[in-house]
This record gives structure tokens, C-alpha cells and sequence, in this order.
């Protein structure tokens, strides 16, 4: 099995374009061993079929891949994105009333009146930068909402997720932002148990099923998952997506032109550039086959979400965007009992800004060539640090 394409990995110029070395990969090594910077090894895979099959796999658990942040995460490690059945069935069923589709489009009011407030500020500028001016702020301020946390705490847990999700190539500054997010979630609940309030994180500390509720550690680690999958994953699908149309003059027109295409719109962007690189680690509880390779029990298994979404084994010219691409079927929201919770706010609130944006800006173009922008560094999340734009 060749190891040639990992040795690009772990670069800017990786972060800055991964795709040319995802494609080696699918071709050279489907499933392709590593080590991150970190020092932790892994296996990689990267074809469609096999990361589908991976991802709903019962023989990859995600109770055993958390168990590498155990010594400064094990706190924050109780929610169900990192829990096997049936602990994953329990929490889930605890959960997941405030995310059908129906609850979510009754926010649909409030998020169009925080995106209209963010496109009137951003009105008074001839300049802007789409990912601080509006893609940080909309996900951010409406899960404040949904779970009651104060506005003005936003720029630290904004740091804080910042420091968490970067930290498979760079841990140093993990450890203490690990403590104070914990330190902080533990003082909110508290505050919370003290004096409930009519939103999400009173609702979960008092949310019961059959006798049942979620104890202190699976509290806390709740809220700072849906903080964390809450912003992180839209503001990148928003950035990535403008940053699409802004390199892409056809379909940008064609978008400005047709609206109504902005829901198959929203899938293609995250199809062409997931806001997930890959999903969060898994390890094999056996030896297991894809893409005719073994990985061993006690393998870390990483599933890279934005390989997969380009497999031409898929998705006929995958590099390409296509508005109206029949049986889009991605993995951006992962698949099997993993899929995200969140996925129906996160179309909700991505279909409101490209229409916000659109309307409010036709003749937004980017203030730097496409070559300056900074891709941010980690195998979790992909997407630009900045966007700055003329707002025309």
C-alpha cells in the first residue's frame, strides 16, 4: 500500500486545496494508513461506497474513538455523537424532540429576522467579510436562542470550539480550553437548574422519558456538542458555499437569476465542499475489510466526508457544480445512526442566507484573489478563515 499522497497531508497548501491528494488516494490507497501530527495513527477512507458502509457500521465504535481525548475530553465526551448503542439509542430519544422538522421550521421566523438584521448591518459597508459579518453570526446567535446561553459569551465559545476542533494537528492549546468550556457549561447549568427559562437547556435538564433523563456528565456534554456541531458546521457550509459562487460566475448568475434552485443549491455545496472533512473518529472492535484492506481491531478508523463526496465513482464530473444534480445522495450530514441531529437546522438556516445574501448583494464579488484565501488547519472542519468581499 503506497504511502505517497499522506506525505502532502498536514500542510497549508493541504488545507488550502485537499482534493488533489484525496483523489490520489481513492485511486492509489482507498483506505490509507497515517500518522497525524499529533502522533496519532489512523486509517483513512476515502471512496464513497466504503465510507457509506463504514460510516453505518456496527463493528466501528465511537465510544472506543473518543477514548484518544480521554485525558483532557473525557468530560465532554458523554453526548451521543460519541456513544454506541444502546447508550447512543438513549440519549438520542432524549434529544431529538427538539430537532424534527417540525420544531425547526417554526424557527424559520426568527432566523429570517437575525438574517435580516445582519444584512442591514452589513449594508453600511462597501466591504465585508462574509464569514465574521454573517456566517459566524447567524448559527451562532440562533443556537444562543434555541438553548438560552447569554449573546455576549459567543466570542468564547467561539474560541474555544476553535482551539477544540483544530486540535488533531495541534494540541497545545486543547487542555485549557477543554477546562474553561467545561468550567463554563457547568456554571450555565447551574444557573439554569436555579432559575429555567422557556428554552432548549432548561428544557434538557428537565426533559424525562419513561423515568428517565440525562445525569450531569451527559448534560454537559450535550450543550457542548450542539454548540459546537451548532455553528461550526453551518458557518462553513455558508462560507464554503459563497465562496463557490464568488469562483464561479455561471452558476452565481444562474443562482441570482433562479432562487428557487437554492435548495438543491444548498446540497450540492455540501456535497462539492463538505463543511465536515471527515467524521469524527471510530475504532475497529474487529478486523474489518474496505477497499480490500484489512484494518486491524483496535484501528482508529477516519472517514473522510469531503473525499468521498467527490468520488467520480458517485458522482458523475464530481469537481464540478451542478444546481440541479439528480440523486445527490452526500455523506455531509454522515449516515446510519450517527446522522446529525442538527441537519434540518442547518438547511434551514443555509437556504435563508444564500437567499438573504443573494438578494441583498447581486453584485458581491471577493476582494483578494481566490489564491490569498487561508483554509483553516484540522482534519474535522474545512472552510476558509476569512471571506473579505466587495459588496458592490
Amino acid at each position: 500500500m503506497t504511502t505517497a499522497p499522506s506525505t502532502q497531508m498536514f500542510t497549508q497548501d493541504f488545507w488550502d486545496d485537499p482534493h488533489p491528494v484525496y483523489a490520489a488516494m481513492r485511486e492509489q490507497a482507498p483506505v490509507h494508513r497515517l500518522q497525524l501530527p499529533t502522533g496519532v495513527e489512523m486509517w483513512l477512507v476515502t471512496r464513497y461506497a466504503d465510507a457509506r458502509t463504514a460510516l453505518g457500521d456496527p463493528r466501528l465504535s465511537k465510544q472506543g474513538g473518543a477514548t484518544q481525548n480521554a485525558a483532557t475530553l473525557a468530560p465532554l465526551t458523554r453526548h451521543l455523537l460519541a456513544n454506541d448503542p444502546p447508550d447512543h439509542t438513549r440519549l438520542r430519544r432524549l434529544v431529538a424532540k427538539a430537532f424534527t422538522a417540525r420544531r425547526v421550521e417554526q424557527l424559520r421566523g426568527r432566523v429570517e429576522q437575525l438574517s435580516a438584521a445582519l444584512i442591514t448591518a452589513m449594508r453600511t459597508a462597501q466591504r465585508a467579510d462574509v464569514i465574521d459579518d454573517y456566517a459566524v453570526q447567524l448559527p451562532i446567535q440562533v443556537i444562543c436562542e434555541l438553548l438560552g446561553i447569554p449573546q455576549e459569551d459567543q466570542a468564547e465559545f467561539r474560541r474555544w470550539t476553535g482551539i477544540l476542533v483544530a486540535g488533531s494537528v495541534d494540541r497545545s492549546g486543547v487542555p485549557a480550553a477543554a477546562a474553561q468550556f467545561l468550567a463554563y457549561l457547568r456554571a450555565l447549568i447551574a444557573a439554569k437548574r436555579a432559575d429555567p427559562a422557556d428554552d432548549l437547556l432548561s428544557g434538557l435538564i428537565a426533559t424525562t422519558d419513561e423515568g428517565d433523563r440525562l445525569d450531569e456528565d451527559e448534560l454537559t456534554s450535550m450543550v457542548f456538542l450542539l454548540l459546537l456541531a451548532g455553528h461550526e458546521t453551518t458557518v462553513n457550509l455558508i462560507g464554503n458555499g459563497m465562496w463557490t459562487l464568488l469562483t464561479r460566475p455561471d452558476e452565481h448568475r444562474r443562482l441570482l437569476e433562479d432562487p428557487s434552485l437554492i435548495p438543491a443549491a444548498v446540497e450540492e455545496f455540501l456535497r462539492l465542499e463538505s463543511p465536515v472533512e471527515t467524521a469524527t473518529f471510530r475504532v475497529a472492535m474487529e478486523p474489518v475489510t474496505y477497499g480490500g484492506i484489512t484494518i486491524p481491531a483496535g484501528g482508529y478508523v477516519a472517514i473522510s466526508l469531503l473525499s468521498a463526496d467527490r468520488d467520480p465513482a458517485r458522482f458523475p464530473d464530481p469537481a464540478s457544480v451542478d444546481l440541479e444534480r439528480p440523486d445527490n445522495q452526500h455523506l455531509a450530514f454522515g449516515h446510519g445512526i450517527h446522522y446529525c441531529l442538527g441537519a434540518p437546522l442547518a438547511r434551514l438556516e443555509a437556504q435563508i442566507a444564500f437567499r438573504d445574501l443573494l438578494a441583498a448583494f447581486p453584485r458581491m464579488r471577493l476582494a483578494v484573489p481566490p489564491s490569498e484565501l487561508i483554509w483553516r488547519p484540522g482534519v474535522l472542519i474545512h472552510g476558509t478563515t476569512t471571506l473579505p468581499v466587495h459588496l458592490g
